[in-house]
């Protein structure tokens, strides 16, 4: 196998458990690679380090996917990675039909998204060194899952860097036009093939249990909808009221179907509409609402956006905090890792003073525990989930 050397003195994070080798951090391979090719990532002094693969034309050069020297090109690596993680998520959610069975460097599998929903499998191959190992990836899924269908949701932007084509494509079996779930009890509509991220937001489980006990009786504000989960959720805690928004039609639409599967009445109404826009007629109209819940996509794709997408969280929140009635509780969110959790409440804290509103400080929460946090790499805990309440 190939090695990849490092240059004197850039082991160190490596060494202390982090998967990502960057490419100024390498000494140039003295042998021919291609992209994805397997190798052993070692310090300039000989030291192994770890077996991972190899993307020249990648910022990320190297992810290690083990510690020890290991065949990564073959269906036994991949079923014994799988069944570990499998057997995490069991132990947790056992029963349940939707659950991430894989998340990326979280599970030593950099580079691998699998979602299930019931019988179905969404998978992202986000990098060329996972891509180019599908084969033995849908074969270890196969053996452990047996599942109806399997697609691939490789419209993401991250497959960019890695210089992969953007597609979706049934991998295995006959995929219905629709795959129902049931969370925390209720049900839910998922469109796999066109929906957003893999077809559901699985990592806000058991922050949609935060809305239990502040949500009885009040004027609800769903913001950011898709599908309605948060808006549901509200619903079945007590909320008098639930208006979700969202700027896309066809999300309103399946959030409307959701919606029907639960309750008999109208609690929750969906607009399609600009939150933006609709954050300022709210404004304009005096209204005032008990709750409001703010789960956007990330405004911060990478870290030369951070400045920018800091302003927009800033006027997003403080919107919303005008919005408020006294006592009403917010739950905001962000999905950007390059937002860590102490800027995410200064911009808060930020938003408060500008909106002239005192708030209380009532949780700092994170992602579903089936998207698991490594350690050593801080760039897997990307969501966080803050409850607050209006002092005034």
């Amino acid at each position: 196998m190939i090695q990849l050397v490092l240059r004197p003195g850039h082991e160190r994070r490596v060494r202390r458990g982090h998967p990502w080798v960057f490419s100024n951090e390498i000494q140039p391979p003295s042998q021919d690679t291609l992209p994805g090719q397997a190798v052993e990532i070692v310090t300039a002094g000989g030291e192994f380090l770890g077996t991972g693969y190899y993307n020249p034309h990648s910022l990320i050069a190297a992810r290690i996917l083990s510690r020890q020297r290991q065949c990564i090109d073959c269906v036994d690596f991949y079923r014994n990675r799988l069944q570990a993680a499998f057997a995490m998520r069991e132990a947790i959610y056992n029963g349940t039909t939707a659950v991430r069975l894989v998340h990326g460097e979280g599970d030593h599998l950099p580079g691998l998204v699998v979602d299930r929903y019931d019988r179905v499998l969404s998978v992202q191959f986000l990098t060329r060194g996972i891509d180019c190992r599908q084969h033995f990836i849908l074969q270890a899924l196969q053996d452990i899952c047996d599942p109806e269908a399997i697609v691939a949701r490789n419209n993401v932007a991250v497959r960019d860097l890695e210089n992969l084509p953007r597609q979706v494509e049934i991998l295995h079996g006959q995929l219905p036009d629709r795959v129902e779930i049931t969370e925390n009890g209720l049900r839910f509509k998922v469109d796999v093939l066109q929906g957003q991220k893999t077809g559901h937001f699985l990592d806000q489980k058991e922050n949609h249990l935060a809305l239990r006990d502040r949500a009885a009786g009040k004027r609800m504000l769903d913001l950011f909808c898709y599908s309605g989960s948060w808006a549901i959720h509200a619903a079945r805690f007590g909320a008098a009221e639930v208006i979700g928004i969202d700027i896309s039609p066809a999300a309103v639409a399946l959030a409307e179907e959701n919606a029907r599967l639960n309750f008999k009445d109208d609690t929750c109404r969906f607009v399609t509409s600009d939150v933006f826009d609709s954050l300022r007629q709210f404004n304009s109209g005096n209204e005032r609402f008990g709750g409001i819940i703010l789960d956007p996509p990330a405004f911060i794709k990478n870290r030369k956006r951070l400045r920018e997408g800091i302003k927009g969280y800033l006027t997003i929140n403080r919107r919303a905090m005008e919005l408020l009635e006294p006592g009403g509780f917010l739950f905001t969110c962000t999905c950007s890792h390059h937002m860590d959790r102490e800027t995410f409440l200064d911009t808060l804290r930020q938003a408060a003073f500008l909106a002239k509103r005192e708030m209380r400080l009532l949780e700092v929460r994170g992602q579903s525990y089936d998207h698991p946090v490594l350690c050593s790499c801080p760039e897997t805990e990307y969501l966080k989930c803050v409850v607050m309440q209006a002092c005034d």
